[in-house]
């Protein structure tokens, strides 16, 4: 009876200890995974902002500044955290973290091509630089340097070729403003497919063809304006404006034949005939002399 009263007394204190132990264990366990979840977290955070940093030097670096805007403005021997989001034109998500979310750098008198390094701005959802001198091509692979970009406004500049496929990725994109450049080519049909944009501009350049059927918003007709090339809904139907070209093309073929004969016609009659009025009258004046000749001979 005394061996058995001592099992059931010792049996409590062994479950007590048991889920004591089991307590220790998740404790254990809990503070491994914060550190481990702190640490990482600490390692995005730095090598995000040591990115961002390396993206508005690689910026600064590239574009020519003949104002001195940047170069003035961008100081980079600063080390404290959230120090670039005191430059000129950038937006932080946090002021006190060197992470960026826009650009702003319009008319500023930037001149050269679009920043190559921009990628390394990794959060980057705006980029502003219209009204400035930048030229050539809209990079091929924008989406893979710009792939969380809401906002794109690349107007008043001097940018030329077609406007990339790739652009058609640009999933998130709310505004892409294009107007006033040198573009060339197609518009992308598949820009239509764009669930988001709401406002899409490409006025004043020289593209042709479609425009895209846009099924989530309404892009109206002077988005498209000072484009002679192109065609369809908001604009006039591609059939008609064809019908118009060709009507054009074959108007401005007469009418140039037409000019072309007639100055032909002109300069030949201005050129040629004094010369066929003079070798007649030299053929007559010989004739006559040897008519003389002949007459005189045969009084004698």
């Amino acid at each position: 009876m005394i061996l058995i009263s001592h099992f059931w007394s010792f049996q409590p204190f062994h479950c007590s200890l048991t889920l004591m132990n089991s307590q220790i264990q998740m404790a254990n366990f809990f503070f491994i995974y914060s550190f481990m979840f702190s640490l990482l977290a600490t390692f995005t955070v730095t090598s995000a902002t040591e990115t961002d940093i390396y993206c508005l030097k690689s910026i600064r670096d590239s574009m020519i500044d003949p104002n001195n805007y940047l170069n003035t403005t961008w100081n980079f021997d600063n080390k404290t955290e959230g120090f670039i989001c005191r430059f000129m034109g950038v937006d932080c998500w946090h002021p006190d973290e060197n992470r960026v979310l826009n650009l702003r750098l319009s008319d500023l008198g930037l001149m050269g091509q679009f920043p190559p390094g921009i990628q390394k701005c990794t959060s980057l959802t705006g980029l502003d630089l219209s009204h400035n001198e930048l030229q050539g091509p809209i990079p091929s692979d924008i989406s893979k340097r710009l792939p969380y970009i809401t906002n794109l406004d690349l107007s008043f500049n001097n940018f030329s070729g077609e406007i990339p496929i790739n652009i058609t990725s640009l999933s998130f994109l709310n505004d892409l403003k294009l107007d006033n450049n040198n573009l060339t080519g197609h518009i992308p049909l598949e820009i239509g497919q764009l669930d988001r944009i709401m406002v899409f501009t490409v006025t004043n350049n020289r593209l042709s063809g479609p425009v895209p059927n846009f099924r989530g918003n309404y892009i109206p007709a002077d988005s498209f304006a000072n484009n002679t090339g192109l065609c369809g809904k908001p604009l006039e139907s591609c059939s008609i404006h064809q019908m118009k070209f060709d009507y054009s093309f074959k108007s401005g073929f007469v009418i140039g034949y037409i000019v072309f004969s007639t100055s032909v016609a002109i300069f030949f009659t201005s050129c040629c005939v004094p010369w066929v009025y003079i070798g007649e009258r030299e053929k007559k004046s010989q004739y006559q002399k040897w008519w003389c000749r002949w007459w005189r001979g045969s009084i004698r």
